[in-house]
Formats: C-alpha cells, structure tokens, sequence
C-alpha cells in the first residue's frame, strides 16, 4: 500500500490547476466615515455603556476608541465611539456645555453623563451614558479633554452671539453715514441757489 501512494505523489504535484475569477473587481468604491473635514483631538480605548430605563440597568454598547473630533471649518467638537472590527458607531453626539461628567458609583475608572441628542441611532435618542478605561489616569485625560473640548464649543456659541450685535451696529453706522451723505447732497444745491442770486447782482 505504501508503495502505491508513494507513487501517486509525483503525479499529484505535477498537476497544476488555474482558475480564472468569474468576476473581476476593478472599481474601487470609496467609502466615507463623515469624518474626514475633522481633527481628532483626543483618543483612547474604552468601554460604553447605556442606562436602559426599562430594565433600569447598563447595558454594554462596544468597545473600540472613544474620539473627540473638532470640525476643520466651524470648529465644533463632537464625541465619537465605534466598535472594534465592525466599527459601527455607538456614540456621537456634540459636547454641549449643560453635560457634566459624574464619577461612577464605586469606581474610579469611569464617567457617568446624559446626552440630550444621541445621533448613533435614528431617530436620535436622548441616553445617559457611562464610560469605562483601564485605569484612573485615562479616565482623568478623558475628562480634561472632554471639559477643553465643552469650553471650546461654548466659546463659539458666545462668538457668534457677540458677532451678531457687533454686524447690527456696524449697519447701523453704515446706514447713519449715508443718510448723512444724503442731507449734505440736498444741501449742497440749495447752497449754490442762495449763491448765485448774489453773483448776479
């Protein structure tokens, strides 16, 4: 038997077989995360979690890493979390001033916030959520970058309140300097009408 095999090897390798694809891929389909105009500010590998009202307890999300972007253009910082592998989103919401990030009973690893506007899911849905790191000194770098990214979106939105005002004003004057440029116009030919009965005489 060992001799028959032995012999049936040679012939095995000796067959070279060659498939062509039945399909050939040549486009190639650019796919978009809607983060490309943004920078990200902050990153880190973390767990969320999401408050289940229902159930009244947390329910895992993901894991993968939690990002801070800012927007290369308006400059706004949004959170946003995908799972490892699928890289579905589990988070994404903007950093507004009212959210304040709240130590987790007994631990000292993880954050606890609410989320008026959660755009992971459609509709958007209004969450508290809670974050996980490895140890404390991560869960203190989120915070501070978390906190410097609500100051940064706060700043915009008094920039652009303050801007408004400052744009009215300046109309205004505008608008004072050509009504004043209107009077010295009709001025100026009642002037040259009062003159020249003078030089007639």
């Amino acid at each position: 038997m060992s001799e028959n095999t032995s012999a049936l090897v040679p012939r095995e390798e000796e067959v070279d077989v060659h498939f062509e694809p039945v399909i050939r891929l040549t486009e190639q389909v650019d796919t978009k995360t809607h983060e490309e105009d943004e920078d990200v500010l902050f990153k880190m590998r973390a767990k969320l979690f999401r408050f289940d009202g229902d159930s009244t307890e947390w329910k895992e999300r993901g894991t993968g890493d939690v990002r801070l972007l800012s927007h290369k253009e308006t400059k706004k910082v949004r959170l946003v979390m995908r799972r490892d592998k699928t890289l579905k989103v589990c988070a994404n919401h903007i950093i507004s001033g009212d959210m304040r990030l709240q130590p987790n009973v007994g631990s000292d690893r993880s954050w606890v916030w609410k989320v008026a506007a959660d755009y992971s899911e459609t509709p958007p849905t209004s969450e508290t959520l809670a974050i996980r790191f490895a140890n404390p000194e991560n869960a203190a770098l989120f915070k501070a970058a978390f906190e410097d990214g609500q100051k940064k979106n706060l700043a915009l939105i008094h920039g652009e309140s303050e801007a408004k005002p400052a744009e009215t004003e300046v109309k205004e004057e505008e608008e004072e300097e050509k009504k004043e440029e209107a009077t010295e116009k009709e001025d100026e030919p009642k002037a040259e009408e009062t003159e020249t009965p003078k030089e007639k005489e």
